[in-house]
Parts: C-alpha cells; structure tokens; sequence
C-alpha cells in the first residue's frame, strides 16, 4: 500500500499496525526509522525494521505539512515457518502468539527487489521531482558506515597529515592510470619505486593481505585505464583473470610489488599492440575479426561481407587507418603468430601453418621467410640455440 501522510499521521500508522500480536512492543522497534526532521527533498528512503517488513518513504514536493509519501510495509520474499519464531524471539514477543504473526505476514505482499513495481516508482519519483537523478537511501546500511574516516581525537595536524597522504595517493594512482590509457610503458622505474610505499597503508594487520587488497582493487582500475586507451574487452578480460588468479597465489610481499610493475607493463603492452581508438568501427571490427581467429577464413571480401560493407570502401579506409592493406596486416599477424608457435610449442611445422589459417605449408614458408628473412625451420633452431 502507498498513503500519503503528514508528519503527525505518518507516526500514528508505523505504530498503529500492529495487532495483537504487537500489543507489547516499544517504539524503540521502529528506530531504523529517520526523524522526520532529516527526510530532504529528492530522495528516497528504504528501511527494513526488526520484524523484516520493508518501508519507502519521501517527501512529496509543492504538498501543505511537508506529506510524506509512505509505501509498506511489504516482504522482500515470504518468510518461512522457522523464520518467524525466530523474529518473535528477537523481538521479545512470547511463542504463544506465533499464529498471530503467521496470519499478519500472510497478509502482506512479498515483492522482490527486481519487481517492475520499483521501476514506476522510479519513474514516478522522476516525473515529480523533474530530474532522472535522485538519491536512493538505505536507512538501514546508512547507520552501519562510520559517522567519519577521521579520529575524532586527532589532532587538527594529524588530520591534515591523513589528508594529505590520502591526495598524495590517489594524485599517484592517477597518474598511473594516465600512463597506462596512454600505454607509457617507459614510466615503469617511477611507478615501481613508489608501489611499495602505496601497499604499505595498513588496512589490516598482515601486510601481505594489505599488498593483495591493493593489487585486487589496482587490477580492475588498470584494466579500465586499458579499455579507456581503446583496447578491446576481450584483450583486457583474458589479463584481468590471469593477473586475479597471480594475486591471490602471492606469497611474499617482494613478489607482490614485482606483480604490481608486471601488471603496469603487461596493460601498457595492450594499449601499444591493441588500441584502436583511432580507428573507424568498420576497421575495429576487422581487426577483431582478424585477430580472434587467424584460422579463419580472412580475405578482404569474407570480412567487407560480414559487415555488410563494399571492399573498396573497406580496402581503402584500412589502409588509410593503419597504413596497411587489409591482407598485409592478416599476413603479419598470421607470421607473428607462427614466430610464437615456433618457439613455445613442438608442433609439427605444417599443424603450425594449420593454426595460422594457412592450408598450403609451401606457400607458408614463402611469406614467412619474406618477412623474417629466414624459413619456419631455420627460425626454431636459431630459437634453440638461444634457449641452450
């Protein structure tokens, strides 16, 4: 139910509804409610009080009595049976009136935080304040976060000296964001000579939890500063995890400053190899196309047909963009791809011209040799011989 109360009224009915069952329960279990002297303008207040059932309040603008718009009390989901001796109990309300209860929640309506319902209320809160941005408060986690991030009984000049640590940090987690949107991989000495002072904030008492709390909040920041660079998210997702997983398994405060400066240069190497920012979506989606899967079947038509596009205009703009035709850039993405095969696998030389989309093996070791200088198997022994 919704009811539009003024101050006095909206008092009376928290109170008011309870039954028989509520005849010996004090105001104090209504304390999750705000004063009404703290409800503002635009804002939406949420509350749950201590026998579960769920409130909306706010002020409802251009109304005589500042009218409280009030919508409750209702049930996120239906309470089981073992819930509700449970909240008698809470509540210091005797087991004999456990019907009472169980008839009152039955006639209350169970509407689920992702209910349409919210979404008109949403809608009905822009319509009456004239503005899609408003706050939503919970009451109830509001009173959980601490009053200040200060100390009360510091000093004016300890306070200042926590102020000024604090900017000091976010000024260097910025700029390391800056770097890495820019993919300024040569910053890393200024950057790795700072990160052990930054994951020394003592959050916690074991320094190495606080080391790995920085590098899990540190990797999706870079990973962001990475896609604000241009780099595609499926680039970015595969780094993210293996940087996550790398985190976690750190068992030494050394290794994890180094994981720091290996993060920062592996983000800066997407940003280099893969940003495309400065790219046509036309030449965006080829290169995803491209390089997604190099065994595919990548010709300039195949990909001006999958986007529905001509292969003039598609050959012309790409060349434009990246300076290369669209077959010369498959070949030496094809041919970098075989170089990496070459060295870390022990594959057969023709699975190799398999995997990089080349059926002809004759043909693969033509335009490899043209851009290396050397043939596939030439180039695996000189890669040995360096590796001994």
């Amino acid at each position: 139910r919704a009811l539009a109360l003024t101050p006095e009224s909206f008092l009376d009915t928290l109170y008011g509804t309870a039954d028989a069952a509520y005849e010996n329960i004090a105001p104090e279990n209504f304390s999750t409610f705000r004063f009404l002297s703290d409800i503002v303008e635009r804002t939406v207040y949420k509350t749950t009080d201590t026998f579960k059932r769920c409130y909306i309040y706010l002020k409802l603008p251009e109304t005589e009595n500042d009218t409280v718009l009030l919508i409750g009390p209702y049930l996120r989901a239906p309470l089981s049976a073992q819930e509700i001796p449970k909240i008698c109990e809470a509540n210091g309300i005797p087991p004999k009136n456990n019907r009472f209860l169980e008839e009152y929640y039955a006639g209350l309506t169970a509407v689920p935080d992702n209910s349409a319902l919210f979404l008109m209320l949403d809608a009905f809160c822009e319509r009456i304040w004239k503005s899609p941005s408003f706050l939503v408060i919970d009451v109830n986690e509001e009173h959980r976060l601490p009053a200040s991030p200060i100390n009360e009984s510091e000093s004016f000049d300890d306070m200042l000296a926590v102020m000024k640590n604090m900017e000091k940090r976010y000024d260097f987690e910025n700029e390391l964001l800056r770097a890495v949107q820019l993919g300024q991989i040569h910053r890393e000495k200024y950057f790795s000579s700072a990160f052990s002072e930054v994951m020394l904030e003592k959050r916690t008492a074991d320094p190495l939890r606080n080391s790995k709390n920085y590098g899990i909040i540190m990797n999706p920041l870079l990973r962001k500063a990475a896609e604000n660079g241009g780099v595609h998210p499926v680039y970015i997702d595969r780094l993210s995890d293996i940087f996550a997983r790398k985190i976690e398994t750190g068992d030494s405060l050394q290794e994890l400053s180094e994981l720091m400066s290996e993060m920062f240069r592996a983000y800066c190497r997407l940003v280099q190899q893969h940003s495309m920012k400065s790219f046509s979506l036309v030449v965006q989606k080829s290169i995803m196309l491209i390089d997604s899967d190099l065994s595919a079947n990548l010709t300039p038509s195949a990909l001006a047909s999958v986007q529905n596009v001509s292969l003039s205009y598609l050959s012309s703009i790409f060349k434009k963009e990246t300076g290369k035709t669209v077959s010369e850039y498959i070949r030496e993405k094809r041919v970098k791809h075989a170089m990496h095969l070459l060295s870390t696998t022990r594959l057969q030389i023709q699975s190799i011209a398999l995997h990089c989309g080349i059926m002809d093996v004759q043909y693969f070791s033509k335009i490899f040799k043209k851009l290396t200088g050397m043939t596939p198997k030439e180039y695996r022994e000189i890669i040995k011989m360096q590796t001994k």
